[in-house]
């Protein structure tokens, strides 16, 4: 049995492997921003729905734990190559924790363009409920909603329908 059978035979090994390739695309995704305040405009959204929908709920979800605790653990994953257990008590804790969610309903994505589009935009938006209301803490309701969710929308938007285009692309293939 060579390398790459062995591999294919052992499903949890396959399964951690991917998690943790898919927090590295994680980490990689949090790089890419447009500095903001509270919040850092990135492409981890992208990147979740894609871990999600391609990967299915469990790999996804274990990608995004994989990726807190590698940050919680001090490497440097998050936005601006931050880490440690600062940022998950921090503003964007709510939106990082959104993750996990976010990225076991986009594995409920399924087939089918409308299924698809709908399950997408309702995971991207799961990503906000934690998210603004977790800001709201450090600067009220308001600002939060506004600064954590309404500006982000066009983003949402745009990353949202990369999401299906990609997972459609792919799908087809």
């Amino acid at each position: 049995m060579n390398a790459i059978q062995g591999f294919a035979a052992r499903p949890a090994l396959r399964f951690w492997s991917m998690a943790l390739m898919g927090s590295a695309v994680l980490a990689a995704s949090a790089q890419i921003s447009l500095p903001m305040w509270p919040v850092p405009a990135t492409l981890q959204t992208l990147a979740v729905l894609l871990l999600g929908a391609l990967g299915g709920s469990r790999m996804g979800a274990a990608a995004v734990l994989l990726y807190l605790a590698e940050g919680a653990m001090g490497l440097p994953v998050f936005a601006h190559g931050t880490s440690g257990p600062a940022v998950l008590m921090g503003p964007t804790a709510g939106f990082l924790l959104g993750f996990v969610a976010s990225a076991w309903i986009a594995g409920l994505a399924g087939r089918g363009a409308l299924r698809q589009a709908g399950v997408l935009t309702i995971a991207h938006l799961a990503v906000f409920v934690p998210g603004v209301l977790w800001l709201s803490s450090f600067v009220g309701l308001e600002k939060a909603w506004m600064a954590g969710f309404l500006l982000f929308v066009p983003g949402t938007a745009v990353k949202t329908a990369l999401a299906f285009a990609t997972l459609r692309a792919l799908r087809r293939g």
